[in-house]
This record gives C-alpha cells, structure tokens and sequence, in this order.
C-alpha cells in the first residue's frame, strides 16, 4: 500500500527573503528536509502540499521549490484569491505547473455570506474548467459551503478537514462532531470528497483516539471510501499530537479492511489529484 497523506503544510522559517505574512500554528520551520525526514519515520510514501495561507498568502513558490526537489514524494495544492478579476487565467495558468495538482478556495470572514457571491463561484469555475479540484475550507460554514458545492457541480470540491472546526491546542472541543449531519449531507451531491483530515484532534480521548471511529465511519459509509481522503494537516496539527499519532490510528485500525485502508490512505487521493 501507498501512503499519501492528503495535506501537509511545508514552510520555511522566517526571513527576509520569504517573509512571513501572519503566523501559523505549528513549529517554526517545516521545511522539505524536516517534512520529508518525519514522513520517512512513519512510512508515509508521499503528500499533497497544501501551500500555507496564514505564512505566504498566494505565493506557492515554496512548496512549488520542495516539489522540484522531491517530485516523487509531494504535489501542490495553491490557494487563490477569489477577489482577483484575473481569476480564470490564474488558475489556467497555475494548471500547466509542473507539480500543481488543485488550488484552495477558503471561506474566510472578509468573505460574503451570501452563495451567490460571483466571486466565490467564479473562483469554483474556474477550477472546473482547468480540471483542477478545489480544496474547500468551510468549516464553521457548511450551510454556506454546502450551497457553493450544489452551485458547482462541474467541479470536485474536496471538503477540508470534514468541514468541521478543529482545536488548534488542547483542551478539545465539548462537541467536536456537532455539525457531522451538514457533512453527511453532502454526500449526495456527486462532486463532493471529503479530507478525513485532523481527524484525531477532535477526539476527546488519548491515543488512539478511540471515540473518533463511530463518525469516521459514518463518513465513510455516506461518501463511500473513493471520495475519502486520510490526512494529517501536518503541522497544523502539532498542538495536539505529534505526527506518528496522526498515522498510526488509521494505518492500525482494525475498523478497516485493507482495501479500504489502501483507498483511504492513498488510492483515493491519486484518483482526485491525478497522481
């Protein structure tokens, strides 16, 4: 079996040169050696890059840098700014990249409510027409999100970590799994996947993270295990668990036949990203 984690965060410490633009929870730096070091230790084969928002806003060169280095191991995923009147073009271009395998389209607060919003859906449009899945971060939003994928159908929309709002540190959240029905719900609609991502985080138990398997599998019955995708959101997650523990339930389970786990860890997300 090929592991892939569906999303990690690579970033450089900062400097002058790439500059942060916020900050990120997490270590200070998590370069491609240190990524490529940590995914070594835990037998992870390889991982979809999701650029970070937070630390380099739009520019996606870093991740684009450890891909070049390690083209067997990473792809791309860029987020875009759904403001920008040049968007189609953005992202047509951002197609032809070498390593470039989605963007990111995130539900922030400076962004409207409304689903109707042309900017929002012109961003979906976009993708669709490249060929591109979007990397949806509603979480907090899912009725909103929920009608941007029944707008969208053309495109596969990959819902970011369950749509469900994750801690960042402990403790964990009284009710982490309370808006799991508005994900179930998405189900229906045949462009939805979903990043069974972070999962752990929202378990209120030690690891294993035992309690995290009734709605995982709920999730997975409800999409069926080729619109499934396991990730860690390394190193977002950092404050709650190392990267091993962010495996290992999975890849240890016995909730899971082996074929599902090879779907989930791995096959899945080389059918959505076209590995």
């Amino acid at each position: 079996m090929r592991t892939i984690d569906v999303q990690v965060h690579a970033y450089e410490h900062n400097h002058p040169g790439r500059p942060w633009a916020a900050q990120l929870h997490g270590p200070q730096s998590a370069n491609g050696e240190e990524m490529v070091a940590a995914m070594d230790e835990v037998g992870v084969d390889a991982a979809v890059i999701v650029s970070t928002f937070n630390l380099y806003r739009f520019d996606p060169s870093y991740a684009l840098s450890v891909y070049e280095r390690w083209p067997d191991r990473f792809r791309v995923v860029k987020p875009i700014d759904v403001t920008d009147p040049a968007i189609d073009e953005v992202v047509a271009d951002w197609a032809k990249v070498p390593g470039a395998r989605g963007v990111r389209i995130m539900l922030r607060e400076e962004l409207a409510s409304d689903p109707s919003d042309p900017r929002v859906n012109a961003g979906f449009a976009a993708a669709g027409k490249a060929g591109l899945p979007v990397n949806f971060l509603c979480w907090g939003r899912l009725d909103h999100g929920t009608e941007l994928v029944r707008r969208n159908p053309d495109t596969v929309i990959v819902i970011d970590h369950l749509g469900l709002l994750q801690p960042n540190e402990p403790p964990p959240f009284a009710e982490p799994w309370a808006d799991l029905p508005k994900l179930l719900a998405l189900a229906a609609y045949p462009n939805a996947r979903v990043k069974i991502s972070g999962a752990c985080t929202l378990s209120r138990e030690a690891f294993p993270y035992n309690d995290i398997w009734e709605p995982v599998l709920r999730i997975i019955d409800a999409f069926g295990v080729d619109r499934c995708m396991w990730g860690t959101d390394w190193t977002r997650t950092s404050g709650m668990l190392t990267y091993d523990q962010g495996v290992r339930p999975f890849r240890e389970t016995t909730r899971l036949s082996a074929s599902d786990k090879a779907a989930l860890m791995g096959g899945t997300v080389e059918k959505v990203y076209k590995w």
